[in-house]
């Protein structure tokens, strides 16, 4: 490609005098454009090219030109283009300031079909190799940089302390000296560089530690939601990693979404400033997340000067760019925000790129650069052997009877409908936000599923292999290798309410393959730990595998004996069924650090199949579209037959959630109540399946037995995340009666799939 117009030439000063000549030459307008990260979704080369915006970035479900599974050359095409845009020559000898593209690549450069891509995070914890993992980020940084890349998000630091949360993934480990290990050397690999203050390494690419903090401490494992507790404690805990990732020289820090005792991250002075500016001594830029500024009391996408006053110097505003950078302009106009303010938050954008390299004169487009356009590395035989490495070390032998490893000449089969699935052993962040769904291993070439990597092994060792999605087979093989886990889900899309899982696929293969004599290996995919006594008892072997991603063979070179078995948990393993985590060694069937080599025959006693969240009796009193026998609604005073109609300032009508008309959309009228009642008897606590699309603007209530509880806070919470369950019991509404209402005091509408009465143990929370 042709080289394209180049920044303007700057002198070779000291960094702070290069920023300080560099922000005395910068129109106001330029100025706050430098602070605003719009999505390539929404922006243009053409607005680029206008508006001079700091940073853009794609989104999980972002790609070049609308197209999420757009070919390498295509990013790389896009890259040029916007640094030609923003580079462009200004009027009056006004400094062109280049702008960087920021992506999340959370497990290699997994946006981009052909990428390696590597184990989550939570893998990584347990192969606790700090130099794989900084290989794994100068892997990852050399195949984003081919594609024109500057800024990755990455690594996640969390120290996730509940893992029903939908990202516990992410979290190398509930041990916050393990995440910080892992997170440095992430931010080593991914930069190139040792010292705080140096350049990055040509050919590497900006680091984020994120989120900042408390995203892993969250109440209940909900995302987003509020972190209670002292201060110094949580500090402790999730703020630990950070020291060593600003120590390893990242260049930028990404608030959370979560509160801390209430108070929002992205507003929030004195950590975002008193903490990680003052006694942790951040300089680098801290960047929000999607829309995170929105979240603070007071705040919309496109008005929020509090963000930037706490602290934040870079707002991720996906869709609304323009709007926000006329508010931002006015209220620096207006006194609002201070211009010293504003030039500190643009002084430390510029000071960023400069470390990057894009303010030198002679800086290049993103093609000419080292790796740039040298779109071979993307799934290099080089990375994927450390992907497979990475695979290997990460798998954890929780039981082994013996039948590992596997005997040369055996023959094995492979069932279960994850054994060749790419995309359920990659999880979510894959290609789309959430992974799955409709991806098919043709997306992946040059991918390698658990199944193709056991076939090879097999042939290898001179025995056979077949494969089996549906467990059935003709001959009796010696042994059965089930493959099975959860379905990929990212951020909310997968927090849970209990540790249970329910998906019978698994257990009911090894239990066949029990009765018919043949011994058992389990393969558990997941993003945590999870109850599996019923699944271990009827297996042989049971191996956590976590989330290999695209290179499969390293399960078949540990089951084969290949490569050892050094894989160890760094979250603890839940002995109960009680629909709590365990989260340290109290009550762990497996604590962290624990696991098996293969010299080690361990069979584990056999463990209590007993749950009482399985047992649980349930009553749907509104499901499948149906009000339940006995069950009447009402708005009001006024009867809403099939929960339909209009009355009391309710109206409910029939929508699709799965099929036709299997849900309900309620619409509050300000002051009015839904109420649902049972004509016989009432037991046990309530399970809803809801969706609200937006927070309310005025108290809600629910209220049974009397007992009214004020759910606003968790409707908030829950605002904007799709589909998702709230739990009451008697923790919360003691004295649970024959009826259900929920009042609210301001407009509301709410979607309701499901309402169940049900028996739910003792000590499970109240939750949204």
């Amino acid at each position: 490609m042709g080289a394209g117009p180049a920044p303007t030439p700057i002198a070779t000063e000291s960094d702070e005098a290069r920023i300080a000549a560099l922000l005395s030459r910068m129109s106001l307008e330029r100025k706050v454009a430098q602070l605003i990260q719009p999505q390539i979704n929404s922006v243009t080369p053409e607005e680029m090219r206008t508006y001079r915006y700091g940073s853009y970035l794609n989104g999980g479900n972002g790609g070049p030109y609308g197209n999420e599974y757009a070919p390498a050359s295509d990013w790389l095409k896009l890259a040029d283009e916007m640094w030609d845009a923003s580079t462009a020559p200004l009027a009056n000898g006004e400094p062109a300031i280049p702008a960087i593209w920021g992506t999340d690549a959370v497990h290699g450069h997994t946006n981009v079909v052909g990428a390696t891509i590597f184990p989550h995070n939570i893998g990584l914890g347990a192969a606790r190799d700090p130099d794989l993992v900084r290989r794994i980020g100068e892997a990852t940084a050399a195949e984003i940089a081919a594609t024109g890349i500057d800024w990755n998000f990455s690594p996640t630091v969390a120290v996730a302390q509940d893992d029903r949360w939908g990202r516990t993934y992410e979290s190398y480990s509930e041990d916050p000296a393990i995440a910080a290990e892992m997170g440095a050397a992430l931010v080593h690999g991914l930069q190139g560089k040792a010292e705080p203050g140096g350049r990055i390494g040509q050919g590497h690419v900006l680091a984020t530690a994120k989120h900042f903090f408390g995203d892993g401490g969250t109440t209940q494992g909900v995302d987003q939601g509020n972190v209670d507790g002292d201060i110094a404690r949580l500090e402790a805990i999730h703020a630990r990693p950070y020291p060593a990732a600003i120590g390893a020289g990242v260049e930028a820090v990404m608030a959370s979404f979560n509160s801390i005792n209430g108070t929002k991250m992205h507003g929030n002075k004195p950590l975002l400033t008193g903490l990680l500016r003052g006694r942790m001594g951040f300089t680098g830029v801290v960047v929000g997340d999607w829309n995170g500024h929105a979240q603070i009391p007071g705040c919309t996408n496109s008005n929020c000067p509090q963000a930037l006053l706490a602290g934040l110097d870079i707002y991720m505003v996906p869709d609304d760019a323009k709007a926000l950078h006329a508010s931002l302009l006015a209220q620096v106009k207006d006194g609002t925000i201070p211009m010293a303010r504003l030039d500190e938050a643009v002084g430390r954008v510029l000071r960023m790129k400069i470390r990057a390299g894009l303010l030198d004169a002679g800086a290049k487009r993103p093609s000419q650069r080292v790796h740039g356009g040298d779109l071979a590395l993307l799934g290099s035989p080089a990375h994927r052997a450390i992907a497979r490495e990475a695979v290997a070390k990460s798998q954890v032998l929780l039981k082994n009877d013996g039948v590992l490893p596997l005997k040369p000449g055996a023959s094995i089969l492979v069932a279960g409908r994850a054994a060749d699935d790419i995309a359920q052993a990659a999880g979510g962040w894959t290609l789309t936000w959430q992974g799955g769904e409709d991806l098919t291993n043709a997306c992946f070439p040059g991918a390698t599923s658990i199944w193709a990597g056991l076939k090879a092994a097999a042939t290898e060792a001179g025995g056979s292999a077949t494969l089996s999605p549906d467990g059935r087979f003709d001959a009796k093989p010696d042994v059965a290798i089930v493959v099975f886990g959860e379905k990929p889900y990212a951020e909310f899309a997968g927090d849970r309410k209990d540790m249970v899982f329910a998906d019978s696929e698994g257990l009911d293969l090894l239990r066949k393959y029990r009765a018919a004599g043949i011994r058992t290996v389990a393969v558990f995919l997941s993003g945590r730990p999870l109850w599996m006594n019923r699944e271990m008892n009827a297996a042989d072997a049971f191996v956590a595998s976590w989330l290999p991603g695209s290179e499969g063979a390293g399960i078949a070179d540990v089951l084969y004996g290949r490569r050892p078995a050094t894989g160890r948990l760094s979250f603890s393993w839940p002995a109960s069924c009680t629909g709590q985590p365990v989260n340290g060694p109290d009550g762990a069937l497996f604590q962290r650090g624990y696991g098996l080599s293969l010299n080690q025959s361990a069979p584990v006693a056999r463990l209590s199949e007993s749950c009482a969240i399985l047992d649980a009796r349930s009553a749907d009193w509104f499901d499948l579209g149906r009000l339940g026998a006995g069950i009447t609604a009402r708005g009001g005073d006024v009867a809403l037959p099939g929960l339909r109609g209009t009355g009391g300032g309710i109206t409910a009508r029939g929508i699709d959630r799965n099929r036709q008309e299997d849900a309900r959309e309620i619409v509050f009228a300000p002051g009015s109540t839904l109420t649902l009642t049972d004509q016989g008897r009432a037991t046990g606590g309530f399970r809803l399946v809801y969706e609200l699309a937006n927070a309310p603007t005025a108290p809600v209530t629910l209220t049974t037995g009397g007992k009214a509880l004020d759910i606003t806070a968790g409707l908030t919470t829950s605002a904007g995340k799709g589909w998702r369950e709230m739990i009451v019991t008697g923790a919360c509404a003691p004295g649970n009666g024959r009826t259900l209402s929920i009042t609210s005091a301001g407009p509301l509408t709410l979607r309701i799939a499901k309402i169940a009465r049900q028996d739910i143990p003792a000590g499970v929370d109240c939750s949204f």
